[in-house]
């Protein structure tokens, strides 16, 4: 008998058994198990029913091997028979219905094995030896479960069959509703847990992954809205968020150049659009805090020079407008605004706490007596503050890398106002370079309307030295003094005569504007010996009126001075000036003042034929408290540019100690005072350097060793005098009891004041009886008419023509180098010359930075190239480190 290989299946779909015989060649089964899978409900369309495991372990899937044969008793097994033809039936494609493999059939059943083979327990099984089954391609449909007590196993099962009925065969004839529920659930529960548990695992990672990505992209687009779609482009390359209040500029390739948060005290209030009667004619942008303030921006370009216009106004009287820019993440460095208590170049290495920007004594207050609203950022920005703007500024202080502007009205500085409420006025400009960005900005054609004795005025003092007359210690000045310190200067024979600079001690009170007539009895005819030898005689004057000059009754008769706020203009408002207890100040916006002033200093020329005034105007602090003009000015430094202006069309004037806008040429603007300390010497340069980026290329330093000395070395040197007596005067060439300098610090302060446009003197080099020092005043004056006053009278026609500095920072010479931004011990003449003095005792080397280019040692002619550092570079106490600019094809 031809018996074929059928592998025995066991099948359970819920409670549906199917079990495997062997069966004759035609196919037929037992009729009775036949009946009952017809019948059988079919499961529901596209369900998969779950298979219960048998007792012991997983669904077993045996390969039958043909029994034995006998004789006589043929082999029967009861069970239920598979469809007739299985055994032919073709296995199903990937591509046809579902079907169920018996490998799919094994891991629903919690069969763990990964094997693809089936085994019976004597080892694998050949492939010859494997049978394809075609499944049905319906879904079997579900059989009937019935308790096993009413089911008679005897209606399907032979006798005969013995030993073949195992649990194996068929479940249902052994366990029990209950124990197959047991069994599903303990044996096919955990098999599910162990199959299942680590895709678990992965669906609950990747959704928690997910869940983050949804976060962090929500996040990101917040701050993305926040910080760029809010910053709305208003204007070209500039943005604005309105909600945050932060400002960007950018430069013409879209690198950002400028950050500031603006309206820092405005906190989170929200930003309304302005109403109608509130918008301007001028295509400003308009935005309003509600009760606090109003902001309005403005663009306007010209020759490539593009400027934001920012204007805030307060709504409140306790509100004050501040906005902070930060110089941090490689913003750039910041010049400008005046010189400080902490000199710093760039200003962002120093810190000034917020404060009026007034001019003041920079000994007593924050800023120094030459300002100018004006900043520069080496990447190409300048910031301009309106002039009527009530102007607070803070650097490096309450907000850490930030300088900021704010507005505000106090009871001193800013008392009188145009507006009710502050507001804060300001332009920000940009451009390619901030070389070219200052130029652009520098005032131009300072030439217009010179004189050729303006011109001559200013040669001299570039060629000339200026002679600041000293008294001896306990002496007052004296015609004698004057007449032997010029007979010292000619018996020197190697200085050259220049402009003689009388303090105010010449009157017999300050505001008399008359000479001493006994201190001073035959001026007249000294004056001329002394213009006979060469030099010109120049007066200090002051804009103050002593409570004892002889003017002060007829001054206060015809309200010639400044008032006492809240007395009706009747009583004058008194202050202090230097060694003067009392003094009025005359109201120079009076239309009376200016002809009475102009008047006496036109008699003190007439009759002692002096040459020109140096005008010692003070700082904004030396005003009354409480003082009341004529004409109100918004801003007490107003008043020296109007006073300086009422004299200028009388009288000839070389010199002023304050200014906050530039005087007319021929006018030299001061340095302030300095201690007789190396420390005053450092700051110098940086301050020579402020001020001519501020626009003052006419500069007057102080006297060669200082102007003073300090307090603390005086009361050493000298117990039993008071400090009133021998204190230093401010700017105008005070009576000043001046002990001789230390030698050194004389010496290489004279090397530096060589290359400066105007060279101070108050003590002469033969009073150290050196010889050295005398020598090395010889070789210096050489030097300077040699190399450096030619290089002077070039360059000041630059600065007439457009406003460039005669002494220059590195970076006008390299604005794209970063180092020359930061060197603060260096400076330029013109283009062709680099000054690197020392400036610290017992030195003699020091690191020196050279621009680009190809430079030749002043000391021993080799030639260096450029944009690199020296290192260690040796300088002699008879030298000075200097190098000239070589042509750009020069070669080694």
């Amino acid at each position: 008998m031809n018996t074929a290989r059928i592998p025995a299946v066991t099948a359970s779909f819920d409670n549906i058994e199917w079990a495997d015989s062997e069966s004759g060649g035609d196919g037929t089964g037992d009729d009775g198990v036949a009946e009952s899978l017809a019948s059988s409900p079919s499961p529901p369309p596209h369900q998969v029913p779950k298979l219960p495991p048998p007792p012991e372990a997983a669904v077993q899937v045996q390969l039958l091997k043909p029994p034995p044969v006998t004789f006589g008793v043929p082999h029967r097994r009861n069970s239920v028979s598979l469809p007739a033809g299985l055994d032919i039936m073709e296995s199903p494609t990937p591509s046809s219905s579902p079907a169920l493999s018996m490998q799919d059939t094994s891991s629903r059943h919690g069969d763990d094995s990964s094997d693809d083979t089936f085994t019976d327990g004597d080892g694998g099984i050949s492939e010859e030896d494997t049978v394809a089954v075609k499944v049905p391609l319906r879904t079997a449909r579900r059989k009937s479960v019935m308790p096993p007590g009413l089911i008679n196993n005897s209606d399907f099962l032979d006798p005969s069959d013995g030993p073949d009925q195992s649990p194996q065969n068929s479940i249902t004839s052994i366990n029990s509703i209950s124990s197959l529920l047991k069994e599903k659930f303990a044996l096919s529960f955990p098999g599910m847990l162990k199959k299942k548990r680590p895709q678990e695992y992965k669906l609950r990672a990747f959704v928690g992954i997910l869940f983050l990505s949804i976060v962090f992209l929500v996040g990101f687009a917040y701050v993305f809205y926040h910080q760029q779609v809010l910053q709305r482009a208003y204007f070209e390359r500039i943005r604005f968020n309105k909600e945050e209040r932060v400002v960007r500029v950018f430069s013409n390739h879209g690198r950002e150049i400028l950050y500031g948060h603006l309206g820092v005290h405005l906190g989170g209030d929200r930003a309304f659009r302005c109403l109608p009667h509130d918008i301007l004619d001028d295509v400003s942008v308009c935005m309003e805090w509600m009760h606090k303030a109003r902001l309005y921006m403005n663009y306007t370009e010209r020759v490539g020079v593009r400027c934001y216009h920012i204007t805030w106004e307060s709504l409140m009287w306790d509100f004050y407008p501040t906005d902070c820019y930060d110089w941090s993440d490689g913003r750039g460095h910041w010049y400008g605004g005046g010189q400080t208590n902490k000199m710093a170049w760039p200003i962002e290495k120093g810190s000034v706490a917020m404060s009026p920007f007034i001019t003041g004594d920079i000994r007593e207050h924050v800023w120094g007596n030459v300002l100018k609203r004006y900043f520069i950022n080496s990447n190409g920005i300048t910031v301009f503050v309106d002039p009527d703007t009530p102007l607070y500024v803070s650097v490096n202080s309450d907000h850490p890398h930030q300088f900021c502007l704010q507005a505000r009205h106090d009871d001193f500085a800013y008392v009188y106002h145009s507006t009710p409420l502050p507001q804060l006025n300001y332009s920000i400009c940009t451009s390619t370079n901030m070389k070219s960005l200052h130029s652009f900005f520098s005032e131009k054609k300072l030439w217009d309307g010179l004189k050729e004795e303006d011109l001559k005025i200013i040669n001299s003092l570039l060629t000339e030295p200026v002679w600041q007359i000293p008294s001896d210690p306990g002496s007052e000045l004296t015609e004698g003094a004057i007449y032997n310190y010029t007979e010292d200067v000619i018996a020197l024979g190697f200085l050259r005569q220049g402009h003689v600079l009388l303090s105010e001690a010449w009157q017999p009170h300050v505001g008399d504007f008359i000479l001493d007539p006994v201190r001073f009895p035959t001026m007249d005819e000294t004056i001329n010996i002394i213009h006979r030898r060469g030099f010109r005689i120049v007066f200090t004057i002051q804009p103050f009126v002593s409570t004892e000059s002889v003017n002060f009754a007829e001054a206060v008769w015809k309200r010639l001075l400044v008032s006492e706020r809240g007395t009706g203009g009747h009583v004058p408002a008194l202050t202090r000036y230097k060694d003067v207890a009392s003094a009025g100040m005359l109201d120079i916006t009076n239309n009376i003042t200016v002809p009475w002033l102009q008047a006496r200093l036109k008699a003190v020329v007439d009759k002692y034929h002096i040459d020109a005034f140096y005008l010692d105007v003070g700082t904004a602090y030396d005003m009354p408290h409480y003082y009341r003009f004529e004409n109100q000015l918004t801003n007490p430094d107003h008043y020296k540019t109007v006073f300086i202006d009422s004299i200028l069309p009388a009288v000839g004037v070389v010199g002023v100690s304050s200014a906050i806008a530039r005087p007319k040429a021929p006018v030299f603007v001061s340095l302030p005072p300095f201690a007789s300390t190396w420390k005053s010497m450092q700051s110098i340069i940086p301050i020579v350097l402020t001020y001519g980026v501020l626009g003052y290329p006419f500069i007057m330093p102080g006297a060669v060793g200082g102007d003073y000395e300090s307090e603390e070395e005086y009361v050493g040197a000298t117990k039993n005098a008071t400090v009133a007596e021998n204190k230093a005067s401010d700017n105008g060439g005070t009576n000043i009891h001046l002990p001789l300098p230390d030698k050194e610090l004389y010496v290489r302060w004279l090397q530096l004041a060589t290359f400066l446009p105007v060279i101070r003197y108050t003590h002469l080099p033969s009073k150290y009886g050196d010889d050295r020092v005398l020598e090395m005043a010889k070789v210096l004056t050489a030097l300077r008419l040699k190399t450096v006053n030619p290089l002077l009278e070039k360059y000041v026609q630059d600065a007439l023509k457009f406003g460039i500095p005669i002494i220059r920072p590195l970076w006008l010479l390299d604005p794209g180098d970063p180092i020359c931004h930061l060197v603060m011990d260096e400076f330029s003449v013109g283009e062709e010359l680099i000054v690197a003095p020392v400036l610290y005792p017992q030195t003699y080397e020091r690191e020196v930075y050279l621009p680009t280019g190809v430079w030749k040692d002043g000391i021993d002619g080799s030639l260096r190239k450029g944009s690199r550092w020296l290192h260690n570079y040796g300088v002699p106490e008879d030298k000075v480190a200097h190098f000239i600019k070589m042509p750009d094809d020069t070669r080694f």
